[in-house]
């Protein structure tokens, strides 16, 4: 079930997944899984460094073929909340190969795009072995390339479970 809902400075996507929060929170937290998944289709992540506690830093490199050939994204920002299979909150920025942060016109967005942004991920037990995950993406435009490619990057998430189910 999908179930997509935009305002104008906050995306907000709301998933239901036949397999346990454990599963989608170890999805969401380890590094060799979210590489598995995030970003729009097409995209491979070949880094992600998440050290996921409060405080801890995370780091994400989105590489995507263009016709001018391949194009990579980084993406940094700290850990704010972590309850574990419960809520995840972490502050995002595009960043260079280093990890800092780049402002609107380096990172190539309109002038008024936020340096940083807010996810905030929660996941909910629905039992049966089905999990409730809402994510809200504030600061991103609902009509923005970035809300298309969240719902890309959970259809993803999606196919990765269904393929897990499967074995």
């Amino acid at each position: 079930m999908t179930d997509e809902n935009s305002s104008q400075d906050a995306v907000v996507i709301e998933r239901t997944f036949n397999a346990p929060v454990a599963l989608i929170w170890q999805l969401w937290t380890e590094p060799e899984h979210f590489k598995a998944w995030f970003g729009p289709a097409g995209a491979t992540i070949p880094a992600a460094n998440m050290d996921v506690r409060v405080g801890g830093a995370r780091l994400v490199c989105m590489e995507i073929d263009t016709p001018g050939g391949p194009m990579q994204m980084r993406f940094t920002g700290d850990f704010l909340e972590v309850e574990a299979r419960k809520r995840l909150v972490y502050t995002e920025s595009m960043a260079d190969k280093h990890g800092n942060v780049l402002s609107s016109s380096q990172a190539g967005m309109p002038d008024g795009h936020p340096t940083t942004t807010e996810v905030t991920v929660e996941f909910e037990d629905l039992g049966d072995g089905r999990t409730k995950m809402v994510m809200t993406h504030s600061g991103i435009p609902a009509d923005s390339p970035g809300a298309g490619g969240w719902a890309m990057a959970f259809d993803k998430l999606a196919a990765l479970v269904e393929a897990q189910n499967a074995q």
